[in-house]
C-alpha cells in the first residue's frame, strides 16, 4: 500500500514502545518515544495482509488523507506515516489523559461547567470539520481524547466521508455505520436509506449534530439517551425519539439537547436552515 500526503524517513527502529494504549479488530495503538527527540507519540499499527483480505486498504488511505488535512488543535495530529512489508504505521499526537468516556465514567457524570466546556469545544471542532465538508460519522466519547491540558482531540476517522467521494460511496454514507447509541434516525429509516443517493453532503453533515446531542446528554447524566441492552430496541428508541432528560438536569442543557435530538435533520439546531453554527453557538447553554 502506498501512503500519501504525510510520509517520512522514520521507521519502527526510531521509536521505543513503552505500553499498549488500545486495540480493536483492525489496529493496535501503542505509546512510543522518539529515540532521537524523546517526544511521545501514539502509534497506530495496522496489518497490511488483514486489511487487504478485508478490503479495507482504501478506507485506511482515506483516514490518513482526512487526518492530514486537519489543521486544528481539537483534532488528533498525524506526524509521520511509514510502512514495512507487513504493517502500516500512523504516528499520531499522544493525548495523555485518555478518552472522554473514561473521564465521564470515573466521575459518574461531569459537572455542568465541565460539560459546557467540552460541549463548546466540540461545537467549534465540528464547525471547522463541516467547513471542510467532512462528516465524522462516528462521534462518541470513545473517539474524543483529552490532552495534557485537558482539551479535546477528536480521533478515529475510519468511517469519515468527504464531499469528493464517488457517488456509489456517497450512497453508502447514509447506510448504518458508527455506534448504535449515537447513530441518527435518518440513517435508520427505510425512506431515507432507499433514497440515499438523493441526499446532499449538506444533509449528511447534520448527522454529526445528533451525536453531539447524545454526547452532551451523556456528559451530564453519565449514560446515553437511547440506551438498551438490545441494539434493535436502541434503534427503535432513536427513530421514535424515546428519551427523557433527568429532572435535575440544567434547563438550558435540556433545551439544547432537545433541539439537537430532532428526528427531522432539517429541524436540528445547527442545520443551515436554522442559522447554522452561529445559531447553535448562541444558544443560552453556552
Amino acid at each position: 500500500m502506498s501512503l500519501s500526503s504525510v510520509t517520512s524517513t522514520k521507521c519502527p527502529d526510531d521509536f521505543m514502545v513503552s505500553k499498549l494504549l488500545g486495540e480493536d479488530e483492525d489496529s493496535t495503538v501503542v505509546l512510543a518515544q522518539d529515540i532521537s527527540t524523546g517526544k511521545q507519540y501514539a502509534i497506530k499499527i495496522l496489518d497490511q495482509e488483514k486489511l487487504a483480505h478485508e478490503d479495507k486498504l482504501s478506507q485506511v488511505q482515506k483516514e490518513q488523507h482526512v487526518i492530514s488535512r486537519l489543521k486544528h488543535p481539537f483534532f488528533v495530529k498525524l506526524h509521520y506515516t511509514f510502512e514495512d512489508e507487513k504493517r502500516l504505521y500512523f504516528v499520531l499526537s499522544y493525548a495523555k489523559n485518555g478518552e472522554l468516556l473514561s473521564y465521564i465514567e470515573a466521575n459518574t457524570s461531569l459537572p455542568l461547567e465541565c460539560a459546557r466546556f467540552y460541549a463548546a469545544e466540540l461545537v467549534l471542532a465540528l464547525e471547522y470539520l463541516h467547513r471542510l465538508r467532512i462528516i465524522h460519522r462516528d462521534l462518541k466519547p470513545e473517539n474524543i481524547l483529552l490532552t495534557d491540558d485537558m482539551h479535546i482531540q477528536i480521533t478515529d476517522f475510519g468511517t469519515a466521508k468527504l464531499p469528493n467521494d464517488h457517488r456509489s460511496d456517497l450512497k453508502r454514507t447514509t447506510s448504518f455505520v458508527g455506534t448504535a447509541e449515537y447513530v441518527p434516525p435518518e440513517l435508520l429509516t427505510t425512506k431515507r436509506s432507499c433514497i440515499s443517493g438523493n441526499m446532499s453532503i449538506t444533509a449528511l453533515i447534520i448527522s454529526d449534530l445528533w451525536a453531539l446531542g447524545c454526547i452532551i446528554y451523556q456528559m451530564l447524566s453519565g449514560k446515553t439517551p437511547f440506551h438498551d441492552d438490545s441494539e434493535y430496541y436502541v434503534f427503535q428508541k432513536i427513530v421514535s425519539r424515546d428519551f427523557r432528560c433527568p429532572v435535575n438536569m440544567d434547563t438550558d442543557a435540556q433545551d439544547l439537547i432537545g433541539k439537537l435530538l430532532v428526528v427531522d435533520p432539517d429541524g436540528r439546531l445547527g442545520s443551515a436552515g436554522l442559522g447554522g453554527f452561529d445559531k447553535l453557538k448562541s444558544h443560552p447553554f453556552f
